[in-house]
């Protein structure tokens, strides 16, 4: 296999000598459970959580019931390799700018504790399995779905979005998207319009979720040359983009309610978690407007609460259809 070369932040292909060895040929052999770790730490296995957070809720409402336990499990083993796979690749392209940038200086790849080779070779071995796991033991739609997310997170936002524009995380999220498709599909071996507006929820949440971790770490962004929005933009320019994506996440998951026919219960948690949403997106701009400094402004809780926002939601997508069993 050809391996990719490392770009530098303006897209240019770098040396790459000091990362060619691979893991363990310094001349002594690290334990095999730290091994493991590295790997793990390889997938971002933070962001797998969130994204079987969108995966497992639908299996719930797709069948409004329980799915089969094996089924449930299928799936989330599936979509874990799915999403590790697209990480592993991501970090093998970004390793250049990882070692530029405090918050993912530490990353496998960027201290070297894995090889560049090793890690490209561990991505594409997971893709393959996922692809393989998802088609013959779930079915071949989830898995074709399961490829194509690994192919926008890898292809369209590392290679040709994330170092070229500051739109990257809004359309370079779609691949953040899919796991609510795999999920419908797992149970349906099909699409509907319920699966499209959660796909909606998530696509409008990304960027009030990931622009406040960008205003966080605006100068790690700067300096290895990455675009995000906050750093072109003014802070009150992308605190009003965050509110109006905001308003929209609200209103698609509302609308989830006809759509879905939805019940009360997941109708009233989308009202509160948003009505909150809201707020906290509302207070950021009011405090960007004030000229506030970074320790003011305060990004990150916006940062926080966006992820309880989205998992209160999809609890919610989980419990409505089982109370429409019991009631």
């Amino acid at each position: 296999m050809t391996a990719i070369e490392p770009r530098s932040a303006d897209g240019r292909a770098t040396a790459d000598a000091t990362l060619v060895s691979d893991s363990g040929s310094s001349g002594s052999r690290k334990p095999f459970g730290a091994v493991v770790r590295d790997y793990v730490a390889l997938t971002k296995p933070r962001i797998i959580e969130l994204l079987l957070v969108t995966t497992f809720p639908v299996m719930f409402l797709a069948d409004r019931g329980v799915p089969s336990v094996w089924l449930i499990l299928a799936t989330l083993v599936g979509g874990s390799f799915s999403a590790g796979s697209a990480n592993s690749l991501n970090c093998y392209l970004d390793r250049d700018i990882d070692r530029l940038m405090h918050r993912t200086e530490g990353r496998p790849l960027a201290t070297g504790a894995i090889s560049p080779r090793a890690g490209l070779i561990f991505g594409v071995v997971l893709g393959v399995i996922s692809v393989l796991w998802l088609g013959l033991l779930v079915n071949w739609l989830s898995a074709a779905l399961s490829f194509g997310a690994i192919v926008l997170y890898v292809g369209f936002y590392t290679l040709l979005l994330k170092r070229r524009t500051s739109q990257n995380i809004v359309w370079g999220g779609i691949a953040g998207c899919m796991p609510t498709l795999i999920g419908w599909s797992a149970v349906t071996n099909s699409l509907s319009w319920s699966a499209v507006v959660l796909f909606l929820v998530v696509f409008f949440w990304t960027p009030p979720h990931y622009w406040p971790l960008s205003m966080r770490f605006r100068d790690d962004y700067a300096n290895a040359g990455v675009p995000m929005l906050p750093v072109v933009a003014e802070d009150i320019a992308v605190a009003k983009q965050i509110v109006a994506y905001t308003w929209v996440t609200v209103l698609v998951t509302l609308a989830l309610v006809p759509v879905g026919d939805m019940g009360l219960i997941y109708t009233v948690i989308s009202l509160v978690a948003g009505a909150v949403f809201l707020r906290e997106a509302h207070l950021l701009l009011r405090r960007a407007r004030a000229g506030a400094s970074y320790k003011v402004l305060k990004p990150m809780r916006l940062f926080h609460y966006s992820i309880s926002y989205l998992t209160l939601v999809f609890v919610g997508v989980a419990i409505d259809p089982l109370v429409h069993l019991v009631f």
